[in-house]
């Protein structure tokens, strides 16, 4: 007689590596809504995907069947930004939870790119050509509609003209030196964003928070995440090493800092990072 013995549920960390292993068909949606298992363990994904088709659902049914596109995204706008209320969170812009979609869907408060990620689900849902837009300093949202290309700031939802573009752009390109013979279109910002640069931005944006609040427990959570979701990204080895020195574990903190050494080209960053190699290393013998 054959037993059949139960398999352990995946972690959090290896379910989002399953998701995001493949850039072909990557499930954008269920995986930014994973990331808030570090902070919800109990979090039901497959619920929280639930709780969008249903939204999804309601949108349908305000669509008409021969409704074109502008109609569509008329509705759609109305829908989200009105009826349901959803919005930027101005009064506490670096809550956690403003990263956390789980969170967003409850509170219908958020930032720019997580309001994006569920705005998109339901755009395409209702055949929207919609896209993400790593434009700088906020991200966008774009749609391609027979007549041009509307460009939507999911935290307000207001369409933005191109002269609207270019005022947002003024301070982004003074500091780069993008000016005068240097200048370039505003075209090139509204390139559509892979669903992999839209889960690494919502992970930065984690980041930054947890740093700031010397928060290195969550930032290291946040840093193995991004790993798995861009293992060449040899910064993130440096990040993660003085996390893990700060929180003293001088073994985890050299291998990543020796990882980050063995693949930059900074001079500047090699030196600093060996001299606290060095005082590691120290502490370990």
């Amino acid at each position: 007689m054959a037993f059949a013995f139960p398999t352990s549920a995946p972690t959090p960390l290896a379910y989002f590596a399953s998701l995001v292993g493949d850039d072909d068909g990557l499930p954008l949606l269920e995986a930014a809504v994973s990331i808030a298992q570090d902070e919800y363990p109990d979090l039901d994904v497959q619920e929280v995907l639930g709780d969008v088709d249903q939204l999804l659902a309601r949108l349908r049914r305000r669509c008409p069947e021969d409704a074109g596109a502008l109609q569509r995204l008329r509705v759609l706008n109305q829908f989200f930004f009105r009826d349901l209320g959803f919005g930027g969170n101005v009064n506490n812009y670096y809550d956690p939870d403003n990263s956390y979609l789980n969170a967003v869907i409850r509170t219908r408060r958020g930032i720019p790119i997580t309001l994006a990620v569920l705005w998109l689900e339901l755009a395409q849902g209702v055949g929207l050509k919609a896209r993400g837009v790593n434009f700088p300093g906020h991200f966008m949202v774009k749609v391609n509609l027979p007549a041009g290309q509307v460009v939507i700031d999911p935290f307000s939802g207001q369409s933005l003209s191109r002269e609207d573009l270019s005022e947002r752009l003024e301070p982004y390109k003074r500091r780069q030196g993008l000016v005068d013979d240097y200048d370039v279109p505003v075209g090139l910002y509204l390139q559509p964003a892979a669903s992999r640069d839209i889960l690494a931005r919502i992970l930065r944006n984690l980041k930054e928070i947890h740093r700031t609040q010397e928060d290195w427990l969550r930032l290291i959570a946040v840093l193995d995440r991004l790993l798995i979701l861009l293992p060449d990204a040899w910064d993130e080895y440096k990040d993660r090493g003085l996390a893990w020195a700060e929180m003293g574990d001088a073994r985890l903190a050299v291998q990543d800092l020796e990882t980050f050494i063995e693949h930059t080209d900074n001079t500047l960053e090699r030196e600093a990072i060996n001299s606290r190699l060095a005082e590691l290393r120290r502490a370990l013998n």
